[in-house]
């Protein structure tokens, strides 16, 4: 898609370009590789991008996310801890004992992930390009992607 609608954007120099990537694009999951090796092409091929549109007022990015609350995802929470707890319970120990290292200890809302897109999407984005993002909850131990 990006292929497609770049040469437009840059022809009316404005777009916004962005890929949601995953934690897992940094965190590459043991049990899941494959996922974490396409996630990690997304940083690469925004940056990429966002070279070619240099100067233009074009802008692409990735958006990092962190562990997120979808209904997939309660599933698996249910899945490794205890079956029948309150939601709240069941994510505690989910965070405790397999996402400890999440600073903020809870899932990620999908609107938290949603505000930095209304960001990025926006005019005061002018000056964010060719950036991985991190919507994380502090997950990547890192200051950088």
């Amino acid at each position: 898609m990006t292929r497609h609608y770049l040469p437009g954007m840059v022809e009316r120099s404005w777009g916004r370009v962005q890929n949601i990537a995953s934690d897992s694009a940094v965190v590459i999951p043991a049990e899941m590789i494959h996922y974490g090796m396409s996630k990690t092409a997304l940083p690469a091929v925004s940056r990429g991008f966002a070279k070619e549109a240099a100067g233009t007022g074009v802008t692409v990015n990735s958006v990092i996310a962190g562990p997120t609350h979808t209904g997939g995802v309660e599933d698996f929470v249910y899945e490794l801890v205890a079956p029948g707890l309150p939601w709240e319970e069941a994510q505690r120990a989910f965070m405790r004992e397999h996402r400890p290292q999440s600073l903020i200890q809870r899932l990620i809302e999908p609107e938290e992930i949603a505000h930095m897109v209304v960001y990025l999407a926006s005019p005061y984005a002018s000056a964010t390009t060719g950036g991985a993002l991190r919507v994380d909850g502090g997950y990547v131990d890192s200051i950088l992607p």
